[in-house]
């Protein structure tokens, strides 16, 4: 608890809300305890404390925007690939309470684990009464993705653009294509194709299937033209 606190920068009153929040569900399976022991339910709690305020910053960063940039905005930037990559930045990640066969598959380091037991913090921080403390944490930890997800926006909606552009020529949608799938389980790398009009017109890769097929399509827009 004293490292989380550290990590955070927030004092824990009750640490057993925090215990919970880092403890995986293969755990409590495999100890046969209550479902209510593990990360889920304050994962869900969670979620919606990152929603609010990621919404709110992003309402004050960008007072000329619409909501659907914002919304599109928002839904990368909390999204289990950004989650994830913030959990590994602090090294919350070591923390994650796993059972004792997915630990030697290394499933504390995976990205929807590491983004679900993020979110699970943020909830058992609301339920400690936190929620004024976790505003500023997340303003300085999330403005740099939000920057960057604003700066590059074409890159990180490559799949809507390129559908929009098919459909917009004769109603046919892209197709996504797995080409292999390699590495342990909690470090494997994606190689994805997308297919147009039953072709291959380009390929990605990425840490997730839906990190390459955001690749894919960034490269199948530059070569149509879209972007």
């Amino acid at each position: 608890m004293k490292d989380l606190e550290k990590i955070f920068s927030i004092k824990i009153d009750n640490p057993e809300l925090f215990s919970r929040a880092l403890t995986h569900p293969s755990f409590t399976k495999e100890r046969e305890l209550p479902y209510t022991e593990n990360y889920e339910r304050l994962e869900f709690l969670g979620d919606a404390v990152l929603k609010l305020v990621t919404s709110d910053i992003l309402y004050n960063h960008f007072p000329d925007y619409a909501e659907g940039n914002l919304s599109k905005i928002r839904s990368i930037v909390v999204s289990d690939s950004t989650l994830s990559k913030i959990a590994h930045n602090i090294n919350l990640c070591d923390f994650i309470i796993v059972a004792a066969h997915e630990a030697k598959q290394g499933v504390a380091h995976i990205e929807s684990v590491c983004a679900c037991a993020f979110e699970a913090v943020l909830g058992a921080y609301y339920l400690d009464g936190k929620l004024n403390e976790l505003i500023p944490f997340l303003t300085k930890i999330l403005m740099p993705y939000i920057e960057e997800v604003d700066k590059n926006f074409e890159k990180y909606n490559a799949k809507a653009m390129l559908q929009e552009y098919t459909q917009s020529i004769n109603k046919e949608i892209p197709l996504y294509r797995l080409v292999s799938e390699t590495g342990p389980a909690h470090n494997r790398t994606f190689e994805v194709e997308v297919l147009y009009k039953g072709e291959v017109v380009s390929s990605g890769s990425g840490k997730t299937k839906k990190e390459a097929e955001q690749h894919a399509a960034y490269e199948a827009c530059k070569i149509f033209g879209v972007i």
